[in-house]
This record gives structure tokens, C-alpha cells and sequence, in this order.
């Protein structure tokens, strides 16, 4: 992925946070062939690493049989620029460049895959907590007869890249302008992305 330097995140709290609040992402592992094995799931950001489990007969396992390593891309708060909105006062909106803001981070690192109950009783309870922070209804150990149908995958993670494209590269009055305009229009990912505009 390009990174641009007013692309790039500020620090680690911002990639971080925004990784979190996004909670989905797709996992590609190259395995050894020509086209990487590529997988939408849920995951969950714990320190240094991320874990998630995916069904026994994932095409993903072959893969990282081959090759250990793999990337967690993760993408959001996306809205469309009209090129007209680059313009403010009495510039011509007709010469706007239009584009998209959007966020993206990817993980790079080490995986170990686990059979083990345990260790796969301890992955879903990271992933409950983070979407069922009042608790649940139960621990998934009562469910431990099924956790033969999965496994359970823990990712370090060893490089992240990170971009945030939200008008870095235009001066503080354009950016607020746009912003201004993706909350007056309020569609799919416009107040995400509006809140993620860097104002000063």
C-alpha cells in the first residue's frame, strides 16, 4: 500500500484504536501458491498480537502450513470526496479533484494455529469480551465438545503499516470544509469519516 507522508498515522494509539473499532479485517496467507488464500473475520487486538479461530476445514490452514506468516488488512471509515467540496470561497468547484478518504492498516507476522480446548477456550473468551463486554450469557468451555469443528489462531504482530487518508495533504480550512460536508451529508461512513479529518 502507498503510504504518502500526510497519509501516514500520527502514533501507535491512533493505528491501535482504529483497529479495534473496526474489530474485522481479512487475513491473507501466501502459502506456496501463485495466489494467497485470502479470509474475512472477526479478530480481536490483544498487545502485541491478534487472535481469532476459523473453521477446521479453512483453506487458510493449508496455507499457513506452507508458510507460518501472514497479514491482517484492515480497512474502514471510507467516504466519497466529490471533487466539487474541494473548493471553498470563490475557487472554481468544477477543477475539484475528487477521492476517497479511508483508513487502513495492515499486520504483518508469525502465526501458530492451536487444537489445543484450552487455548482455543481462552481465544474465544478474548473475542467475547471485546463484543460482549456485559459478560455473555455463558463461558464458551460449555461448548468445548464443538471446538473440534475449529481452530484457534494467534498472529504476532512484527510490522504494521498505516494509513490514514483524510486530507493530509490539503490545508486546515479545506479539510474542515470537507469535513463539514460529510456530516451535512450523512450517508454510509461519512460521520466516521468526518471524525477522523485532522482539524488543526
Amino acid at each position: 500500500m502507498l503510504i504518502r507522508p500526510h497519509d501516514k498515522a500520527t502514533d501507535e494509539a491512533q493505528w491501535r484504536s482504529f483497529v479495534h473499532d473496526q474489530g474485522f479485517g481479512h487475513f491473507a496467507a501466501s502459502g506456496d501458491g501463485a495466489v494467497p488464500v485470502l479470509v474475512p473475520t472477526q479478530f480481536v487486538l490483544v498487545d502485541d498480537h491478534v487472535v481469532f479461530h476459523l473453521a477446521k476445514p479453512n483453506p487458510v490452514f493449508a496455507a499457513l502450513e506452507a508458510t507460518p506468516h501472514a497479514v491482517l488488512s484492515v480497512a474502514g471509515d471510507w467516504a466519497y470526496i466529490p471533487g466539487a467540496w474541494k473548493a471553498i470561497g470563490d475557487e472554481d468547484p468544477s477543477l475539484g479533484i475528487p477521492t476517497t478518504y479511508y483508513g487502513a492498516v495492515q499486520l504483518t507476522g508469525s502465526v501458530t494455529v492451536t487444537d489445543d480446548p484450552e487455548a482455543i477456550a481462552e481465544i474465544l473468551r478474548s473475542q467475547l469480551a471485546d463484543v460482549e463486554p456485559d459478560g455473555g450469557l455463558q463461558d464458551p468451555s460449555v461448548h468445548v465438545r464443538q471446538f473440534k469443528a475449529i481452530r484457534g489462531i494467534r498472529m504476532s504482530i512484527d510490522d504494521v503499516r498505516a494509513k490514514f487518508k483524510y486530507g493530509g495533504n490539503a490545508d486546515a480550512e479545506h479539510r474542515a470544509a470537507a469535513a463539514e460536508r460529510l456530516r451535512a451529508r450523512g450517508g454510509p461512513g461519512d460521520l466516521a469519516a468526518a471524525d477522523r479529518v485532522p482539524l488543526d
